[in-house]
């Protein structure tokens, strides 16, 4: 099973559920990779952001951490599993300066990042200063000054050889893709996807030649589930599947996966030696929001975290963890009591146990291009 690519439902259905009770107990902990650099934005922030801007607030961080940990979800993000399955520690943020390890990896991903830079007319504010080039840069800048202090004798950084003994990670994209969605719609952000893709094609090549060797590329997912998305973009009621999801917008990214799919494969092509790896965490996410309690959840397009309730439970005016006064009237968004049984966390992130079942397949390595599983290189370790 680990080999085959799962399409059809009822294979899909069989694969996740297989792979979260099948992870090995296992003793002993060898991997082929001793870090992971991660690249992205908030779906895979492990405290970026708020390191650099400190404002987060309950309820995020409830589930796993017990209080807010730069994550924006209930608990643990996808590159979070990913660590632990390696068995490694959690991928410190490379802009958190208190309390760091980078000895097994740096995360470079920020909340609100792009992979075009921001300074662009086409952008709208509220992006993220973090572009994927400047995380780029910020990886350099970190090689740099491990082959410096080398021989200091600090202990919270890697030696040298890391790099080439390392996972990268890309987990971005999604705020290209919706950033001026309501603006210029469908058709004007198609007009920019490929140079996306170029740009992320691009930053693997440089990374290559700083020694990378293992590159795991995830696509989008399907935005026309989320539910932030299905109350603020425009639609019709014809433009609703029976599942509760926008088709236009869906559609519109897995033309965006292809683009991608295809840049990938001839990035394969031009860096010998390398694993460059396009991971489809789009059909699981899919799956998870048509059939949730195929999966031990409840909600495919509720939130957990927000405000009025509904069938979205979600308020673009009161964002999950705050209160706000309008017309006379004090609105809160609160989360819910069972973050366990929702696809989404606050109408824009998954929630923990969403982005478990991703890793579980991302790990098992059925969903990824060409088939890369992970528990052949390392001996996975089980979530706690």
């Amino acid at each position: 099973m680990n080999e085959i690519y799962i399409s059809s439902r009822p294979c899909l259905v069989i694969c996740i559920v297989l792979i979260a009770l099948l992870v090995p107990i296992c003793d002993a902990k060898k991997c082929a990779f001793e870090a992971i650099f991660n690249f992205g934005d908030s779906n895979s922030d492990t405290g970026g952001f708020w390191a650099a801007f400190p404002a987060e607030r309950p309820p995020y961080g409830m589930t796993y951490f017990k209080r807010p940990s730069g994550r924006a979800t209930d608990g643990r993000v996808i590159i979070d599993f990913l660590a632990q399955g390696l068995g490694q520690p959690f991928v410190s943020p490379y802009l958190q300066s208190i309390g760091s390890d980078y000895r097994h990896g740096a995360n470079f991903a920020t909340l609100a990042s792009t992979v075009r830079l921001p300074n662009t007319s086409l952008f709208v504010t509220g992006v993220s200063p973090f572009s994927l080039a400047i995380q780029l840069n910020q990886m350099k800048q970190f090689k740099v000054r491990v082959d410096e202090l080398h021989s200091s004798g600090k202990t919270n950084l890697p030696p040298p050889e890391i790099f080439g003994k390392s996972l990268y990670t890309f987990y971005i994209g999604q705020n290209d893709f919706t950033g001026n969605l309501a603006y210029i719609g469908i058709s004007g952000v198609k007009q920019y996807l490929p140079q996306v893709v170029s740009q992320i094609a691009s930053t693997i090549k440089e990374i290559y030649a700083l020694g990378g060797r293992t590159f795991l590329v995830l696509n989008l997912a399907p935005i026309g589930c989320y539910p932030a998305f299905l109350v603020e973009l425009p639609h019709g009621n014809s433009d609703i599947d029976s599942f509760g999801c926008m088709i236009s917008y869906n559609n519109a990214v897995v033309e965006y996966n292809d683009m991608l799919k295809e840049a990938m494969e001839q990035t394969r092509k031009n860096i010998p030696n390398a694993n460059v790896i396009y991971v489809d965490i789009h059909t699981v996410m899919l799956e998870l929001f048509q059939h949730p309690t195929a999966h031990g959840l409840k909600y495919g397009t509720k939130a957990c975290c927000g405000e009025g309730g509904g069938a979205y439970n979600f308020n673009p005016k009161v964002f999950c963890g705050n209160s706000k006064i309008i017309n006379g009237q004090t609105l809160n968004a609160t989360a819910c009591s069972d973050p366990y049984n929702y696809v989404s966390w606050d109408g824009i992130h998954a929630t923990e146990a969403a982005n478990k079942l991703v890793a579980y397949a991302i790990l098992n390595g059925s969903y990824s291009h060409p088939a890369f599983s992970l528990y052949k290189y390392c001996d996975i370790q089980p979530f706690t």
